[in-house]
């Protein structure tokens, strides 16, 4: 579930002007940049993938399922993208040891990691909320992160301009949930919400220490996907934001941003 759709009219209102427009398609004029992307089969992370191979990235679609995750980029690569499947289960540590090596074989580093894989997990009355509900989202929403960033740390400073977005939720802004006039005050999500939180911070503080690699938050927006049917955007403008931080010029980092523009911690 990923919210923040309000109360836009008073914030920055392009977040693109932090792209880095001169590495066009690619880092450098001799290869096009490389991305992982995760939970890319489907909704964002699927049209994350299109839109970045249209720009001439070379793009590696993760997956959980290796069925899917082959299934999806092969739809893909029939349209002339450059996009092959990597099978990533983010709740495993082998899984994810597997994909590196699987990308080390072919790639000698990676420019851009996309943190994309997530879920909502139990939602309603937060007193009915037990510690076992935050396996899951703490799992895939936090654990995951962490656990894909951390090893795909050598690719990634083996690259020029490294970046890593992570996806988030307005649903992990403090200032927007205890706004009564946000939307996001209404919901109860105990167990997503304060993942999201906690993904934020994390984010935060790779940013401040591993000054080489960009880090970078983005809430997608409430869009219709399988996890929100009922959102009010399109999966292409919940994709904007996911897009234009994935290309942001060198020194921009730590920053926490919608389609719209900033978004308030």
């Amino acid at each position: 579930m990923t919210t923040t759709e309000s109360n836009t009219a008073s914030r920055p209102t392009d977040p693109t002007s932090a792209v880095d427009h001169e590495t066009g398609a690619g880092d450098s004029a001799h290869e096009p940049t490389t991305v992982l992307i995760t939970g890319a089969n489907r909704g964002l992370g699927l049209t994350t993938a299109r839109r970045l191979g249209e720009l001439g990235w070379r793009v590696l679609l993760g997956a959980r399922d290796a069925g899917r995750g082959e299934a999806a980029a092969a739809d893909l690569a029939a349209t002339g993208l450059d996009v092959s499947a990597v099978a990533i289960d983010v709740t495993s540590q082998d899984s994810v040891l597997a994909a590196v090596e699987q990308v080390r074989g072919s790639h000698d580093h990676l420019d851009v990691l996309i943190n994309n894989a997530g879920v909502l997990g139990a939602i309603g009355d937060p007193a009915r909320t037990t510690a076992a509900d935050f396996l899951a989202p703490y799992g895939v929403n936090v654990l995951g992160p962490v656990r894909v960033t951390q090893a795909f740390l050598p690719l990634l400073r083996a690259a020029r301009h490294p970046r890593v977005v992570m996806v988030s939720s307005g649903l992990g802004s403090i200032a927007i949930t205890s706004d009564p006039e946000r939307m996001e005050h209404a919901i109860q999500a105990l167990a997503y919400t304060s993942s999201k939180a906690a993904l934020n911070m994390v984010t935060t503080q790779y940013a401040r220490a591993i000054e080489q690699v960009q880090f970078n938050l983005v809430d997608p927006g409430y869009t219709a996907t399988d996890m929100s049917p009922e959102g009010t955007q399109t999966v292409m403008e919940g994709t904007d934001a996911i897009v234009a931080a994935a290309q942001v010029r060198p020194g921009v980092t730590g920053t926490f941003t919608d389609r719209h523009g900033v978004v308030p911690w």
